[in-house]
């Protein structure tokens, strides 16, 4: 049960530390105020209602568009520490320390002893349900 649960929480960690560095956009097309389409990492394609431009450079009529693209930018977080080049005195200190009472943790306990191994067990002469007239019903 504590491995299954490690290898949750690590694969929760994992994906904690994918999710805040990764940015991405959300790009959202709007047909007058109702949303149509939302498009993650790419172009909305948008409801085909667009105006075209007109052909005549001289035409002074124009229509208002009803469409309208908005764009969502999540930026991840950059600044990771990726090296350790410099450690104070106290942090130094900290790691010898660590690493010194980590390894003298496990010191002499290749084997673990235990006195009842020669032993066998006694033998049950009585059942003792029997003797306490104890029955789970």
């Amino acid at each position: 049960m504590k491995q299954f649960f490690h290898k949750i929480m690590s694969l929760a960690m994992a994906f904690v530390v994918l999710c805040s560095t990764m940015s991405f956009t959300v790009n959202m097309h709007y047909c007058g105020d109702t949303l149509v389409e939302t498009a993650i990492f790419n172009k909305a394609k948008g409801c085909g209602m667009e105006m075209e431009k007109p052909s005549t450079e001289g035409c002074s009529i124009t229509k208002k568009n009803c469409c309208n693209d908005k764009q969502l930018v999540i930026d991840g977080q950059d600044e990771l520490k990726l090296n350790f080049d410099k450690l104070t005195f106290e942090q130094q200190q900290f790691v010898a320390s660590f690493i010194y009472t980590y390894i003298n943790l496990f010191e002499g306990l290749d084997k673990n002893v235990s006195s009842y191994e020669e032993y066998k067990p006694p033998l049950v002469v009585k059942q003792i349900f029997k003797i306490d007239e104890t029955y789970l019903i």
